[in-house]
């Protein structure tokens, strides 16, 4: 009788409940687990916004100022908060207007599911008002995409949405919606998504290769790791900290992997790349062993591929097989999540102690401080530095607040100087390198981890590509600090015209407005800087206010980013001027 009853409840479980295809979305959002979603509303995507506003109380719609606002939005927050971001827009522009932020979540490894209103299915084809074929357009930089013009589809394929998006290397995915189906009606029911039949988001671990791994890596004299994303993605910082301390080896990250290891851990040498700091970059064409977890060996890490780490075997822990030997050729490969790999590798590893190979780093740390560091955050000059104003940030913030940063100048004086104590407190464009990402995705990051200090770093540039985001902080009242580097130039560009064009600054002088007088426009209080005695209470006060606050400080016009390592050469030719 028992048995009976407990097969009768699995089939009144299972019952379907009728309902359009628009409140099928949505009950499918809420299964999900979302609860919080960005987007704009249009004419193809009505029938889901009008659901929305009948599940106020399930799921908070976040109305930005422009699509891309809300990719970005869901950006910052799938970053910050490990789950999956949402966006919604209608057809055509609306669709359209999406791509940057995806093709940033697919290079960047976010996991997003986007969702899209289209033309009635009749009109497929027919150049109907704001048809556009987004699933075409966007085929090359989502994860899966998927048009859906028959009601019944929606449960399933949402369910597949999600899973894809978050599973393996995590990613952007695009669900077209004809408007038909919306309004038509199904049975809903929904089943999430555990497997997919063909896709396998996790390699099999090869243990060979784990144990090969550990050989080398217990032989070698002067090992180095640099780990990336990949490692905070897989919830791996504590495993990670593990295998460097167990096995002494200096490591260094590259600029999305930054805080999966506290900044000021003996053991993190900062970061590499092009701004990245001089020791790791040297040493790296000097190490014996090169490990690398959870990084893809971009072009703006390894400088000029002929000449990068030839010197050295290279053991590369990645969960993305297609990473493998692409850049860089890998004498061991240990494939699966960097988690479960570092699990298997910890107890081959023997205890050690590279007190010699240690002191490199520190050596050349000290050449470093001295000519960049010291001079960049206690300048001598009237004009105040971008390096100062993160010195101050991080006194203020003791290391614990996420720095979102935009695309340029400000992003790498934001990664170079940022103090990081916490995992996932980096929120930037990496891969893409997108300007005005910063400001909505600051927004993101705060609805993401709102127990937590968001401060946003943008240049005057970049700030005023995604300017009317603002729009969004009046209307939701999310207390972002925003500063922006005024240095009335494109700051990076105008670098590199005065390295390599003989100082042609040709289109990168900056007119810039009043921003004090926009900012207040959207209720939000403001305060601009130019003098250095008034900084340290200008940080102080944006800090401590629990209110949105914007701080504009003018720094110096032609201050520049290094050390750098120029395009085309190699990583130990990095230039310290």
């Amino acid at each position: 009788m028992e048995t009976m009853t407990k097969e009768k409840q699995k089939v009144e479980n299972k019952k379907s409940v009728k309902m359009t295809g628009a409140k099928a979305i949505v009950e499918c959002l809420i299964a999900e687990g979302v609860d919080l979603l960005y987007g704009y509303p249009g004419g193809t995507i009505m029938p889901v916004y009008d659901e929305f506003y009948k599940y106020q109380d399930k799921l908070h719609h976040v109305l930005t100022r422009h699509e891309q606002g809300a990719i970005h939005a869901a950006q910052g927050y799938a970053r910050v908060s490990g789950k999956v971001g949402v966006a919604i827009a209608t057809s055509g522009p609306g669709a359209t207007n999406l791509i940057t932020g995806i093709t940033d979540a697919q290079i960047d490894s976010t996991p997003i599911v986007c969702i899209t209103g289209q033309v009635g299915s009749h009109l497929l084809g027919s150049d109907a008002f704001q048809e556009t074929d987004i699933v075409s357009i966007s085929t090359p930089v989502t994860k899966w995409n998927y048009q859906i013009t028959k009601v019944s589809e929606i449960p399933e394929v949402l369910a597949k949405a999600f899973y894809i998006a978050r599973s393996g290397r995590p990613g952007p995915v695009l669900i077209d919606v004809t408007k038909d189906a919306q309004f038509d009606e199904l049975d809903f029911e929904y089943i999430k998504c555990e497997k997919i039949r063909s896709y396998t988001p996790i390699p099999q671990m090869d243990i060979a290769q784990v144990k090969a791994a550990a050989e080398l890596i217990n032989k070698a004299k002067k090992p180095f790791i640099i780990f990336g994303q990949g490692v905070v993605l897989a919830n791996a910082e504590e495993e990670l900290k593990s295998l460097i301390e167990k096995a002494d080896i200096p490591a260094a990250s590259t600029l999305l992997g930054l805080s999966a290891l506290p900044t000021d851990h003996d053991f993190n040498m900062g970061m590499v790349g092009m701004h990245g700091h001089y020791a790791p970059n040297v040493l790296t064409n000097d190490c014996d062993v090169l490990i690398a977890i959870g990084m893809r060996f971009d072009d703006r890490v390894t400088g000029n591929l002929e000449t990068y780490a030839k010197q050295a075997k290279v053991i590369h822990f990645d969960i993305d097989p297609s990473e493998i030997d692409k850049n860089v050729k890998t004498d061991v490969a240990v494939l699966g999540t960097v988690k479960e790999t570092l699990l298997e590798l910890l107890p081959l590893i023997h205890s050690n102690t590279n007190k010699e190979w240690h002191h490199k780093f520190i050596d050349l740390h000290k050449i470093e401080y001295e000519k960049i560091i010291h001079p960049q955050t206690n300048p001598t000059s009237d004009k105040l530095t971008m390096a100062e104003v993160i010195n101050l940030i991080n006194k203020e913030t003791k290391g614990d607040a996420i720095i979102a940063s935009d695309v340029g100048q400000n992003q790498m004086f934001a990664s170079r100087y940022a103090n990081f104590n916490r995992s996932r407190s980096v929120v930037t464009s990496g891969g893409l390198g997108t300007m005005g990402f910063c400001l909505p995705a600051s927004i993101g990051a705060k609805m993401g981890a709102p127990e937590r200090e968001v401060v946003a770093i943008i240049g005057d540039g970049g700030f005023q590509m995604t300017i009317q985001e603002l729009g969004t902080i009046l209307q939701t009242k999310v207390p972002v600090k925003i500063v922006v580097l005024n240095n009335e130039f494109l700051g990076m560009v105008r670098q590199w015209q005065e390295m390599f064009f003989d100082k042609r600054y040709a289109s990168t002088v900056m007119t810039n407005p009043d921003f004090i007088k926009i900012v207040e426009g959207y209720g939000i209080e403001a305060k601009k800087v130019d003098k250095r005695e008034d900084l340290k209470d200008a940080v102080a006060k944006m800090i401590a206010s629990k209110d949105s606050y914007f701080l504009e400080v003018i720094v110096e016009k032609e201050g520049n980013v290094f050390p750098m390592i120029p395009t085309g050469a190699t990583v130990s030719d990095i230039r310290l001027k």
